[in-house]
């Protein structure tokens, strides 16, 4: 008799050599990780854990990593180095007793897993945190987030931005007025609110009139960013320059085009050479669209034909839709009720049931949040939301890196 020793070996198995279902192994290692997140400052090695979840330490480490998308113990780093970014911020301990707090003996090398991790030292991330960062521009919240920073005061709003109003309403302390591209709110509407707040700095985009740079310019020092023609990696790069964060821009630069690299494989595994086409109803008429958030993920991130690779708002009628006939489409409805009818009408159509999008169901809604967003991390929950769309996939990313500490006020 032959036995398949590959099929034999890649059956998992608990700590007594029986074989487990992956079901079970997959709630038992949930659990762990929770048991993690719970007890990061205790001395955890992967022979406890793996015993934890009852199977073998190899299985662990490699289901671990194949259902959360990083090791045990990064994402044990990444929890005490979280908890440390905070008793650092808010605690006013010395550093040995913060290095004991998040599970490390040893301050020295506490702080060279610090920098390493952060980029500076924990010294200088204390410091860092005193200063009060403001901006004026609803897509700046999301490139100085990737920064590490929580800033003072920023335009959020529970309807356009509903992702940084849920998230950071309570650590924002001034919320400013949403202006443009969301609303048709003018600058001069924000300006005396910060005088108030005080800024050490703002931060913000060059669509603004001379008269409101100069106002700001006599608040604080300014950081203003042209927001055409650069990307929002060029934009990022000089923002973490003006602030001394450029180590932090490269990291999530880096990670984003791992994450993007990554993301394309398994979308043109799923999609092959399927078109997409991003469509906008607007009042009574639809259009073709695109904007610099949409070109970054789906044209050069995802390498999709979206059939425009430029920042566009093209009429189109119904039947001109049926003759380009995309294999999927995303459908983007303006809030007021004109849009909503002709989108309602529009799905009665028999020429739209007759597309190929409807016919296969591939047929997604998206709203201005996060599609309006172009920044940091607005692009990077954009391509979380194309590769859930595309693949039913979406493994946890930068969103535990964001909520869970590396940003400062």
């Amino acid at each position: 008799m032959v036995f398949d020793k590959g099929a034999l070996a890649a059956k998992p198995t608990n700590a007594d050599s029986r074989p487990v279902s992956n079901r079970s192994a997959k709630a038992d290692i949930a659990k762990v990780k929770t048991y993690m997140a719970q007890h990061y400052n205790l001395p955890l090695s992967i022979a406890d854990l793996a015993a934890r979840a009852n199977i073998s330490p190899k299985y662990f480490v490699d289901l671990f990593k194949k259902t959360y998308g990083q090791s045990a113990m990064e994402y044990l780093t990444d929890l005490r180095i979280n908890h440390a970014k905070r008793y650092l911020k808010e605690s006013g301990d010395k550093l040995r007793d913060i290095a004991l707090k998040v599970g490390y003996n040893d301050e020295y090398y506490f702080s060279r897993k610090f920098k390493k991790e952060v980029g500076i030292s924990p010294s200088d991330y204390a410091r860092n945190t005193k200063k009060r960062i403001a901006t004026y521009s609803s897509n700046m919240i999301g490139q100085l987030l990737a920064l590490g920073v929580i800033p003072v005061a920023a335009p959020i709003d529970p309807k356009w931005t509903a992702y940084y109003y849920n998230a950071y309403r309570t650590e924002i302390p001034l919320h400013l007025k949403l202006t443009d591209p969301y609303t048709s709110w003018r600058m001069e509407a924000n300006v005396e609110k910060l005088v108030h707040v005080r800024p050490d700095a703002i931060i913000g985009s060059d669509q603004i009139s001379e008269q409101d740079e100069a106002k700001l310019a006599e608040i604080a020092p300014c950081c203003v960013v042209p927001k055409h023609p650069s990307d929002w990696r060029t934009q990022l790069r000089t923002i973490a320059a003006f602030l001394e964060r450029e180590k932090q821009a490269e990291q999530w630069i880096n990670a984003y085009n791992q994450r993007a690299q990554e993301a394309r494989e398994h979308v043109h595994k799923e999609m092959g050479q399927e078109k997409v086409l991003v469509l906008r109803v607007y009042r009574h008429h639809l259009y073709l669209y695109s904007n610099p958030g949409i070109q970054e993920v789906f044209h050069h991130a995802l390498q999709l034909d979206t059939m425009l690779d430029v920042s566009a708002n093209v009429p189109i009628t119904v039947e001109q839709l049926a003759a380009i006939n995309p294999d999927r489409m995303l459908v983007m409805v303006c809030p007021e009720a004109a849009s909503r009818a002709t989108w309602l009408s529009l799905q009665h159509s028999s020429v739209w049931r007759q597309l190929k999008a409807a016919q296969h169901y591939q047929i997604h809604l998206i709203a201005g949040d996060p599609w309006f967003d172009y920044s940091a991390v607005g692009v990077m929950r954009m391509l979380s939301e194309a590769l859930l769309m595309f693949t039913g996939y979406c493994p946890n990313g930068y969103l535990d890196t964001v909520h869970g500490g590396s940003r400062v006020t």
